[in-house]
């Protein structure tokens, strides 16, 4: 099974950036982890602040892959673009944010994406990388 890892804008901060709603672990660190803890799953990684290059990679990938958890920070509210771009691959999306996107910010409570989603999870820390996996692990019979 292949499953790659996208992560929007401000990610890449993880570790450093507003511990209180992110925490203290870089994700690269956490990546570690899910490699390891994964090992069945050709897992990847990519990480852009830049919403063309977020699009790009879901076109390069979105027919190869078996699965994408997808973290669009901030342009999960604001991307019709990634949308589209969802919309128009067929390997299946989850929609993954680390904080509670409903107990932030008003902005923040509509998701552009999620309706091209087979889900999201939200407000469950880095752990919701990890539950994603496990659904598509458990699903792929399905996919």
């Amino acid at each position: 099974m292949k499953i790659i890892i996208i992560n929007g804008p401000n990610l890449n901060l993880l570790g450093k950036r507003e511990p209180e709603i992110y925490g203290n672990q870089s994700f690269e660190d956490y990546f570690s982890i899910l490699k390891n803890k994964f090992a069945e799953i050709d897992l990847s990684y990519f990480q852009s602040n830049v919403e063309g290059e977020i699009i790009n990679k879901i076109h390069e990938v979105g027919f190869e892959c078996d699965a994408i958890l997808l973290n669009a920070g901030g342009y999960t509210h604001t991307s019709v673009a990634i949308s589209d771009a969802i919309a128009g691959v067929s390997t299946p999306v989850l929609e993954v944010h680390i904080s509670n996107i409903y107990k932030r910010e008003e902005f923040r409570h509509k998701s552009i994406i999620s309706k091209e989603c087979v889900g999201m999870i939200s407000g469950l820390g880095l752990m919701g990388y990890e539950l994603g996996l496990q659904y598509f692990l458990r699903t792929s019979t399905n996919l």
